[in-house]
């Protein structure tokens, strides 16, 4: 479960527990700090609830075709040094709390590999990693935004060694880019982690296809477990619902 432990942290723990839940995931907050680090690992052990990632996505994105290629993540140039600061101030805290991941969606990585986007996207991704390296800390990138090839592809390129794939069940098919099935086989053992969410592919080229609950989209659940069970998954399934 994706889950705010900012405020009230001891309660947001014990709510994981008491619901039965092993693992979270956590979004990031620019006022945590050492004390704030100490407190989540103090919780994680008194209620054995594990935080698998940390989850900092860049603001004032546009989550749809048409603007967010320009707004979203490490792909634009335009915001590349303000949100370099704050994915080290995640990292960062990463290795504070004992949190393994850092995660997030970099941005629509353009399919042309030798484009001026790409090529300085790599430069900076690559950096990034191995600030993160530095630190004991892995990166994942969360699927979406771009078909599984060319997000592998940027993963071989940018070549650190701690880069992976977040896999979301739902956002392959709500950008249109890939069925999770094939993607799952496809990524293999760059996959570390899932998103288990279900939605429709798109019907307006404008905007992204709609979530939906499960198993009420398009995603094959029953199939997404054996093609885990096929690559030798042993990662974190953890539930995103962004329906409200």
């Amino acid at each position: 479960l994706i889950s705010g432990l900012g405020g009230d942290s001891e309660a947001a723990f014990k709510r994981l527990h008491d619901t039965g839940f092993k693992a979270c995931q956590t979004g990031f907050s620019a006022n945590w700090n050492e004390d704030t680090a100490e407190l989540f690992k103090t919780m994680s052990a008194k209620y054995d609830v594990k935080i698998s990632a940390l989850v900092y996505c860049t603001p004032n994105g546009r989550w749809n075709f048409t603007e967010g290629p320009s707004t979203i993540g490490l792909v634009p140039p335009i915001n590349r040094m303000l949100y370099l600061d704050m994915y080290r101030r995640a990292i960062d805290f990463c290795a504070m709390a004992d949190i393994p991941a850092m995660h997030s969606h970099f941005g629509f990585i353009p399919e042309e590999p030798t484009s001026e986007l790409y090529v300085g996207f790599i430069e900076t991704m690559r950096d990034l990693c191995k600030y993160a390296k530095d630190k004991g800390v892995m990166i994942y990138c969360e699927t979406g935004q771009e078909t599984p090839t060319t997000l592998i592809r940027a993963i071989r390129d940018i070549g650190t060694g701690n880069i992976f794939v977040n896999c979301d069940t739902a956002n392959l098919i709500l950008y249109g880019k890939a069925n999770p099935v094939d993607a799952i086989y496809q990524f293999g053992p760059l996959l570390k982690e899932l998103h288990i969410k279900d939605g429709k592919y798109p019907t307006d080229p404008y905007a992204l296809g709609r979530e939906t609950k499960i198993p009420e989209g398009d995603v094959d659940f029953e199939r997404v477990i054996k093609a885990l069970k096929d690559i030798g998954f042993t990662g974190v399934m953890t539930i995103e619902c962004e329906m409200g």
